[in-house]
C-alpha cells in the first residue's frame, strides 16, 4: 500500500504539490482552489494494487477537480471506475447526460476517459473510495464500456451488493498479500465489481454466464456480512438470511456450497472470531456474557466448540492476553 498525506509537505506549498504532482501527476486531473483558501488545504490517499486494479481512498478539504480533454491526452487510462460516496456527497457535471450529485453511501462509475467536473457538496470536502479496473482485464468485452459517463446506481437492489463487495474487499486487502487464496478473493471481488457496474449500465445482462458469476460472488458477500449483522441472535438460520436477502432458501445454500465453508461453518466461525474480540477488549466481561452475546446457545456449546476449533478453552485463551498471535483454526 502506498500512503500520502499534505503534511508531509510545507503548509504553504500544500495545495501546489497536491495539484501538480498528486492530481496531475498521479490521477490525471486539473485541481482548482482559490489562492486565498489554500492555507487551509489538507489532502491524504491510500493507493493498493488489488486483483488486477487500483483500490484509491482520498480524503480532502474543498476543492474543485475536473478531468479535462487535455488531461485525458495527456494521461489515458481506458478503464471503469467504480465510485463509493464515504463524505457529504458529492456534484457530477461537464459531461454528456445531465450533473448530478451523489449522496453519502451512495455509488457511481464511469470511463476514465471522458471529461467531468466534481466538488463535494457542503464543507466537509471530499471522502470516497476508487476501484480502478482496466477495460483490458474486464471479461466482457464491449465497445459501449468507453462511452461511460459518471453516473449514480440507479438500481436500488445493487447498492447493498456493491457495499458488502467494497466491504470484502477492504478485508481481503488486508490479508497476507502473499497467500493464492487471499490474492483470487481479490480478483474475484473486482471482476463482481466491474460487472455489476455494466450490470447496472445494461452492459451486461444479469443472467448472462458473466452476470450471474458477479451476482453470486456480490450475494455471498453480503450474506456472509448479515450473518456477522446478526450473529447475537441465537435463532440466526439460513431461512431468516435468505429472507434478508431477497433469495429462496435453495439459492441461499448454492451460494454456500460453492464457497469453502458452508452457512453453519461461516456463522460457528464468526462467534469464535468475534468472542476472541470481546475477550481482549473487555478482560473481565464473563466468559458466559461473551458466549451469550455471540449467540451461542449455552456456555457448555461455547467451550466445546472453542477447544475443538482452537486446542484451548477460551479462559486459557483470555490468559495469554497480547503476548501472542491468535491460535490459528485447527
Amino acid at each position: 500500500m502506498y500512503r500520502w498525506c499534505t503534511d508531509e509537505v510545507e503548509p504553504h506549498d500544500r495545495f501546489d504539490y497536491w495539484r501538480e504532482v498528486r492530481s496531475k501527476g498521479l490521477f490525471g486531473v486539473t485541481a482548482e482552489l482559490e489562492r486565498e483558501r489554500r492555507a487551509d488545504f489538507y489532502g491524504e490517499f491510500s493507493l493498493r494494487q488489488l486483483g488486477g486494479a487500483g483500490l484509491v481512498e482520498l480524503k480532502a478539504s474543498h476543492y474543485t477537480v475536473e478531468r479535462s480533454t487535455s488531461d485525458i491526452a495527456h494521461a489515458p487510462s481506458d478503464s471503469i471506475c467504480v465510485y463509493q460516496q464515504l463524505g457529504s456527497g458529492g456534484w457530477f457535471g461537464g459531461m454528456r447526460g445531465s450533473d448530478f450529485s451523489i449522496a453519502n453511501g451512495s455509488f457511481a462509475t464511469s470511463h476514465t476517459d471522458l471529461p467531468y467536473r466534481t466538488v463535494p457538496l457542503g464543507d466537509g470536502g471530499f471522502h470516497l473510495r476508487i476501484l480502478k479496473i482496466p477495460v483490458s482485464s474486464i471479461p466482457a468485452q464491449d465497445k459501449r464500456m468507453r462511452d461511460l459517463s459518471a453516473r449514480t446506481f440507479n438500481d436500488p437492489g445493487l447498492t447493498p451488493l456493491l457495499g458488502a463487495c467494497f466491504a470484502d474487499l477492504e478485508e481481503a486487502a488486508a490479508a497476507d498479500h502473499g497467500a493464492d487464496g487471499a490474492q483470487a478473493s481479490q480478483a474475484s471481488l473486482v471482476q463482481a465489481l466491474a460487472h455489476l457496474a455494466l450490470i447496472e449500465r445494461g452492459i451486461v445482462r444479469p443472467g448472462s454466464r458473466l452476470g450471474q458469476a458477479a451476482l453470486r460472488t456480490a450475494r455471498l458477500s453480503q450474506a456472509r456480512r448479515l450473518i456477522a449483522r446478526h450473529l447475537q441472535n441465537p435463532d440466526l438460520a439460513p431461512a431468516m438470511v435468505a429472507d434478508l436477502l431477497g433469495v429462496s432458501l435453495r439459492h441461499l445454500h448454492m451460494l454456500f456450497e460453492a464457497a469453502e465453508k458452508s452457512f453453519s461453518q461461516t456463522v460457528t466461525d464468526e462467534r469464535l472470531k468475534q468472542s476472541r474480540r470481546l475477550m481482549r477488549e473487555a478482560p473481565d466481561r464473563l466468559i458466559a456474557d461473551i458466549a451469550t452475546a455471540c449467540g451461542f446457545e449455552s456456555l457448555a456449546t461455547y467451550y466445546r466448540v472453542f477447544n475443538a476449533a482452537y486446542g484451548m478453552a477460551p479462559g486459557d485463551f483470555r490468559a495469554q492476553g497480547s503476548q501472542g498471535p491468535s491460535p490459528a483454526p485447527r
